[in-house]
């Protein structure tokens, strides 16, 4: 038996999803055309969505996603953070190095969860909450790296060092394949150069970390 949905909120969701993948907004025009559906509809979906601060519409009357899905997106992390701990913690423990899982915020990358190994004498400070530029850091260009198609993407980990801590290096890898979420599973550590086994070992936790998610 199929389940009973509602046409409204599923055009409502398709909006969103519409918005969310333009950096320039739609017209009603173009989102009447994308639905499939007429103008009078769109324009009812529009308002719904905007009393909630779901959609901002320009003084060009092209609408983009509003500052309300921030809000909802904050409560994410939790769960995220939720399903990526034991991925993160066998990560930490088998290399001996903190662990942590990076999402995009804005222009940022954000960490939000962070795991410490409970065996090593020292380890690098990295906490929750944590930002850092995109381009900086292997957390920020590993999420870089996961925009670029699969031949580009060489390894599939980044290397770096001393780019946000002195005498820190760090090995990331994109989460890959998990719808609304764009992030990096990393290390960091005390060491001049990371090994590269350490590189594959990143990228198996972060195939474990995007299965969790899916």
């Amino acid at each position: 038996m199929t389940a009973e949905t509602s046409q409204t909120l599923d055009r409502g969701l398709r909006v969103l999803k519409l918005l969310a993948d333009t950096d320039h907004g739609l017209t009603v025009t173009e989102l009447s055309n994308k639905l499939g559906v007429n103008r009078t509809v769109v324009y009812r979906l529009l308002a719904t969505l905007e009393q909630h601060a779901l959609v901002r519409r320009d003084l060009g009357g092209r609408a983009r996603v509003g500052l309300g899905v921030l809000r909802l997106g904050r409560q994410v992390h939790p769960l995220v953070r939720e399903a990526a701990l034991p991925a993160l913690r066998s990560l930490a423990e088998d290399v001996g190095a903190t662990a942590h899982l990076t999402l995009v915020d804005g222009t940022e990358a954000l960490a939000v969860a962070v795991v410490e190994p409970s065996w090593t004498d020292y380890h690098v400070a990295y906490r929750t909450g944590f930002r850092h530029p995109l381009d900086r850091g292997a957390a920020g260009r590993a999420i870089l790296a996961g925009r670029r198609t699969d031949s580009e993407r060489g390894p599939g980990f980044v290397l770096t060092h001393g780019e946000l801590e002195a005498g820190a290096s760090g090995a990331a890898a994109p989460v890959l394949g998990v719808s609304g979420i764009e992030g990096s599973v990393g290390v960091v550590m005390l060491a001049e150069t990371v090994p590269e086994q350490v590189g594959h070992r990143v990228v198996r936790a972060a195939a474990e970390v995007a299965e969790a998610l899916r």
